[in-house]
């Protein structure tokens, strides 16, 4: 899921990367202090601040992931970020995250993501 997520990241696809927050308006995000709800606000997060014209294509990657599934259904998964920026690779930023997961359908979806920024 999360090699899919940062391949539509890195081709510019936000719907794809979109798809795989639960669609609903208890979706929360967290981050900096603060949280937000609903898929459609976290969507206009990203568009706004990574996905707008002008904006630099940083490039998306994951790593140190770790899966805890709770029940059929239910997991949280914790890894890191980091974002690089051409034409060096300079990491622009990087940080801890944790995500809620739960299985609907075929696929994992993210209910809650809570995301930390390493100090610059």
């Amino acid at each position: 899921m999360l090699q899919r997520s940062a391949a539509d990241w890195n081709h510019g696809d936000l719907v794809g990367f979109m798809g795989d927050y639960a669609k609903d308006s208890l979706t929360s995000y967290m981050a900096g202090g603060h949280v937000q709800y609903g898929w459609q606000a976290l969507y206009d997060r990203y568009q706004a601040n990574y996905f707008a014209a002008g904006k630099s294509r940083d490039s998306l990657s994951f790593d140190e992931l770790r899966v805890r599934v709770l029940t059929p259904d239910f997991a949280y998964a914790t890894a890191r970020f980091k974002l690089t920026r051409p034409p060096r690779d300079s990491v622009v930023a990087s940080g801890p995250f944790t995500l809620v997961l739960q299985r609907q359908g075929d696929r994992w979806r993210i209910l809650h993501d809570h995301t930390s920024a390493d100090p610059r």
